[in-house]
């Protein structure tokens, strides 16, 4: 869908739509010929321009019918400017319009540029697998045009864009099937950050048994398919900020659960078991395509979990690149082992001053927190506010869980240092009390367990049913209000 800002209404325009608040909807004067029977249609209908509520009616406008939309937003709530751009194409995706133009003379720059955004975020859909979809259900929009807008919205939107290009990425890798997207392929498909700027470089599965990974390269030696680390760098400072901010990601990219195998139904999902790197990929994307005045690195530990006679068994003893070894109790329990090789890599390598990682790590964040948030553990209350807050502005919302040694002895091995699961309580505490043990003096590191937001049984605000992008937006901020000037 191509976004275009300009002064008048274009004349192919089919959909036509309004952003209004319950303050300003009844004096509201609309730029078209029947202004009083859209008043008196949307009463009909009781729209009354409150937050959330959206009204499509077909009237004649310009010798034609159009498709008008009326949507109803907060006054200056962020998050609803953007809902309001994914109601307009979830109206009219596959309704048979081609060209959408909002009204945004009442609009500020910043607003006008979301709506587009969230339009655009909304409009992300996967067919390509499908041969026999009918023509009426395949997508028809082509443009959006937002009119009349504040002459800098379009500098607003050139960021917005960036962004939601990296969320395109990320939303692409996590719906890809597991038989396309593996490590050595989801490697492939980054390689046109190199275009943005982005220097990408590759450790394969020599490379990281040269450097001792051995819980990493335990979970992979059960598949076909060799492990790889993708590292993506960017520093937009020329070389000014000497630390960088790391941000790795679990790139599971099948999970079987290993010789600890799981229940057939849903195992299909496991496909997105990579969702924390596929977010590391899709924010790098974003920082580079803005030009982000920052300095990142992202890191993304790949693998595909499999049970075959080479495998991974319960009891095995790994060691560690930090030469800590871990006691495998439950190979289903595989991406913490495959964090850890990464965590340990990027401190020497880079000696980040702030760590976070992303993984869809355990079903127990699913059961505390639904789909609604991701879990946030960290041992740097400043490093947790800053991400809450940047999850709040965002629209990938975090809630914090605790970190205390008080639950060290879970993870206790009578035979190594650590075994990789504790009890059948605080699962999701003590995986991240399991990672915080590879991460050095000095070091402020948050782990975000994203297990439960990364894809979606419906469709949500600025997402469709299925893989909704997590993590980037939050990224994108967290180093934009954090590590910007």
């Amino acid at each position: 869908m191509k976004i275009n800002f300009t002064d008048a209404r274009p004349q192919d325009a089919d959909v036509l739509a309004f952003i209004v608040t319950k303050s300003t909807f009844a004096d509201f004067k609309f730029p078209l010929e029947k202004t009083d029977i859209i008043h008196a249609t949307a009463k009909l209908a009781r729209f009354e321009g409150a937050a959330g509520q959206n009204f499509l009616l077909i009237n004649e406008e310009g010798g034609k019918l159009v498709r008008i939309v009326l949507l109803g937003v907060a006054e200056g709530a962020t998050a609803d400017y953007q809902k309001a751009g994914g109601d307009i194409v979830a109206k009219v995706q596959t309704s048979g319009a081609k060209h959408i133009a909002i009204h945004a003379g009442n609009l500020s720059a910043q607003h006008a540029a979301e709506v587009a955004y969230g339009a655009t975020l909304r409009n992300w859909r996967m067919d390509k697998y499908r041969t026999k979809l009918p023509e009426t259900s395949k997508p028809t929009v082509e443009a959006l045009t937002v009119v009349a807008a504040p002459a800098d919205a379009s500098g607003h939107w050139t960021n917005y864009q960036a962004v939601a290009e990296g969320v395109a990425l990320t939303k692409e890798l996590v719906t890809e099937p597991a038989n396309i997207i593996y490590p050595e392929s989801f490697v492939e498909r980054c390689q046109h950050l190199k275009e943005l700027g982005v220097e990408i470089s590759v450790l394969d599965d020599k490379d990281m048994a040269a450097l001792g990974m051995g819980a990493l390269l335990g979970v992979a030696q059960g598949s076909r398919r060799p492990a790889r680390m993708l590292v993506m760098k960017w520093d937009g400072t020329g070389g000014t900020q000497e630390r960088p901010v790391a941000l790795v990601g679990k790139g599971v990219t099948f999970d079987t659960g290993g010789i600890s195998i799981k229940p057939a139904a849903g195992m299909e999902d496991m496909k997105w078991d990579m969702g924390g790197a596929g977010a590391v990929a899709g924010a790098m994307k974003a920082l580079a395509g803005r030009k982000a005045k920052a300095y990142v690195v992202g890191v993304c530990g790949l693998v595909e979990n499999m049970p075959d006679g080479n495998a991974q068994r319960p009891g095995d003893v790994v060691t560690s690149m930090s030469g800590q070894t871990i006691e495998v109790l439950n190979t289903d329990a595989e991406g913490r082992l495959v964090l850890c090789d990464a965590l340990h890599w990027v401190q020497e390598k880079y000696n980040p001053e702030y760590v976070v990682d992303l993984a869809t790590l355990t079903g127990a964040i699913i059961v505390s927190l639904g789909s609604e948030y991701a879990g946030l553990f960290s041992n740097s209350d400043e490093l947790a506010d800053k991400l809450t807050a940047a999850g709040k502005a965002s629209g990938d919302p975090l809630w914090r869980f605790p970190l205390s040694k008080a639950y060290d002895k879970m993870i206790d091995s009578p035979i190594a240092d650590m075994k990789n699961i504790g009890g059948k309580g605080a699962g999701s505490i003590t995986a991240a009390q399991f990672l915080g043990r590879f991460i050095k003096d000095g070091v402020k590191w948050a782990h975000l367990d994203i297990a439960g937001t990364v894809w979606a049984d419906k469709p949500g605000p600025v997402w469709d049913k299925g893989a909704t992008g997590f993590g980037v937006r939050l990224l994108d901020r967290f180093v934009a209000d954090n590590f910007e000037g």
